[in-house]
């Protein structure tokens, strides 16, 4: 949703800009545990009632985190509170963290497998992809088996497809040009 991101832009950039490079990796994390906690559909409809002050909101948010939450985090979720924001927290930490890895030079990485890879596995496709795309990468694997076999690889708006459905359609292709 483009409006959201737009929305969630500047309060990412604001993080970022106020967090030291030391702590950028702490914080996406507090950001993400506030995400996560932020998609709660219940949490979400008792922030949204009238009667509920912000203070209640930022008081259950802290007190479901798991983790410490530093500074950053807190001031970051009094404002989006303070603005009613909520619903944008997940776009805030996606865009916060795509700062943090520009930063570092990372780009994460999505693999879609049709079976589990172990992390022996892991690492080595890990080392192939990161001499594919030129870059450092943190892959998150996704199970799908409608792949059949092979891999999906995203990586921000590149794609890798090795699977045995995007082959099967290749030759569909072919066979019926």
């Amino acid at each position: 949703m483009a409006e959201l991101a737009t929305i969630a832009r500047p309060y990412a950039e604001a993080l970022f800009k106020a967090v030291s490079v030391n702590d950028a990796a702490a914080v996406a994390d507090q950001v993400n545990e506030l995400a996560a906690i932020a998609a709660n559909s219940q949490l979400r409809e008792f922030s949204g009632n009238p009667k509920t002050k912000d203070s209640q909101v930022f008081e259950l948010f802290t007190g479901v985190a798991k983790g410490f939450l530093g500074d950053g985090a807190k001031n970051l979720l009094r404002v989006v509170i303070e603005n009613g924001r909520l619903s944008a927290l997940p776009e805030i930490a996606a865009q916060y963290q795509q700062l943090v890895n520009a930063r570092s030079g990372v780009s994460d990485a999505l693999v879609y497998s049709a079976f589990p890879i172990d992390a022996a596995a892991l690492a080595d496709l890990t080392a192939a992809l990161e001499k594919r795309f030129g870059r450092k990468l943190n892959a998150q694997v996704h199970l799908d088996p409608s792949l059949i076999g092979g891999v999906r690889v995203v990586v921000g708006d590149e794609v890798y497809d090795t699977s045995i459905k995007a082959r099967l359609e290749q030759m569909k292709v072919a066979l019926t040009a």
